[in-house]
């Protein structure tokens, strides 16, 4: 019997809708032919992520993996599609289970600095949501954000400090601890480490892994750092603009990237051999999704492409067991 996913996608899809501001339809009234503006930016997402899973999400800058770390998080409403949390459909829960849901998926930003108010002190931006949320009272909060802060690595003393008096991979373990807080099953990690130098990003990826031991935290890791995602995910998503075009184990995915865009994204890291110190970068730019390309959305910058892939959106199917690619290569 397959165990229940975590966290279930279905369908899911996000437009953002900009209107015809005053401006325009002033404009418009003398025949400027003004239109409201749609971006696609997710489409059609399917994912399973099972509790205790790691599942890496990469893509190019762009191509919808944060808007849909936000939807996951419940940030962000999705325009159409299911999302279920242990079965439920998120859109039909009550009040109790919505609020127990809120708790369970936490999210850490990219930036460390913006993502903290910066006139709050460390004991507030990390207390004040178990203090409002009913799972420590006020005469605790104190001690729990002590206990709190040395899971992320931190003095408790620093508690007393603001954002600005730290450096920036103590700034990115405040957010961590702040997610931490109020108990989470489930955490959305948007570009955790990208701003953060490469010794302190080794840092925090060990602190990630460490945490998921000890606490049984599941994650949805977005990074467009393949070693990253290589080295903490058990499996890997491949977006491009806005649709999932592979999903495999990490080990069969970097071993056998089926889709053009993964063989392209692994054949554009630089390599450190001295007979193949070369980069080489995707051809052509990624398409604007003000206007996406017919048909399968990288054939113009795929070297494989042909007739069916202009006209026809392939189908993700499953290659190999648990392994899942949008191609039509696959049915030649």
């Amino acid at each position: 019997m397959t165990q229940q996913p975590l966290l279930s996608l279905r369908g899911i899809t996000k437009r953002f809708v900009q209107r015809v501001d005053l401006a325009g339809r002033i404009a418009n009234a003398f025949g400027a032919g003004m239109r409201e503006t749609v971006v696609q930016a997710v489409s059609d997402v399917d994912l399973d992520v099972a509790e205790g899973e790691v599942v890496g999400l990469v893509g190019e800058s762009g191509c919808g993996k944060s808007t849909l770390g936000r939807i996951v998080a419940g940030i962000l409403p999705q325009t159409a599609g299911t999302m279920t949390w242990r079965g439920q459909d998120v859109a039909a829960m009550g009040a109790g289970d919505r609020h127990a849901w809120q708790l369970a998926v936490q999210m850490i930003f990219q930036d460390p600095f913006a993502s903290l108010n910066p006139r709050l002190r460390v004991s507030e931006i990390v207390g004040e949501a178990p203090r409002v949320h009913g799972l420590v009272g006020r005469g605790r909060q104190a001690e729990y954000v002590s206990e709190t802060l040395m899971q992320v690595g931190l003095d408790p003393a620093y508690a007393s400090r603001y954002p600005h008096q730290f450096s920036g991979g103590q700034r990115q373990r405040v957010g961590i601890a702040r997610a931490l807080a109020v108990k989470p099953a489930f955490i959305v990690c948007d570009e955790a480490v990208a701003a953060l130098d490469v010794s302190i990003q080794a840092q925090v990826l060990n602190l990630f892994m460490e945490l998921r031991q000890r606490l049984g935290l599941t994650y949805l890791f977005i990074s467009h750092n393949l070693a990253v995602v290589e080295h903490l995910s058990d499996r890997v998503a491949i977006m491009y603009l806005g649709r999932l075009v592979e999903i495999a184990p990490a080990d069969e995915l970097f071993a056998r990237p089926n889709h053009p865009y993964t063989q392209a994204l692994l054949a554009e890291v630089p390599k450190l051999e001295a007979a193949q110190r070369t980069y080489k970068p995707i051809a052509g730019e990624l398409p604007s999704p003000l206007d996406p390309p017919p048909g399968c959305a990288f054939h113009p910058r795929c070297p494989h492409a042909f007739a069916r892939c202009k006209a026809e959106r392939p189908a993700i199917k499953e290659v190999a067991p648990g392994h899942f690619s949008a191609c039509h290569l696959n049915d030649r």
